[in-house]
């Protein structure tokens, strides 16, 4: 298997830190607005815990990005880019395919 997939308990902590400092919320708030102990998400950034499965998609949720994006370890997206990615989970084929069309427009210009 492929060791680019791994990552470690340490770069999961960070992640997790730089992405909700993103949001602009303290570990305790976060921990307590996803409805877990006040110390949870302190717990999981510093290397002490790892979120069982059903907590870490919660997580991902409360940020905004997929679980796919979290382990994108080298894209730090700012909030306007996760929150447009969010919208576009809302939009229907047809306005997905115009958004598509101008995004390859900006490009060759």
């Amino acid at each position: 298997m492929n060791e680019e997939y791994f990552i470690t308990i340490e770069e999961f902590g960070l992640r997790l830190a730089r992405l909700r400092e993103n949001k602009g919320v303290s570990a305790r708030q976060m921990s307590l607005e996803i409805g877990l102990n006040k110390n949870y998400i302190n717990s999981i950034e510093s290397g002490r815990n790892y979120p069982n499965m059903a907590h870490f998609f919660e997580i991902c949720q409360y940020l905004n990005i997929s679980p796919q994006l979290f382990f994108q370890l080298g894209r730090n997206f700012p909030m306007e880019q996760t929150e447009f990615i969010q919208a576009l989970r809302d939009l229907s084929p047809q306005k997905i395919h115009l958004l598509y069309l101008l995004a390859c427009d900006m490009q060759e210009e």
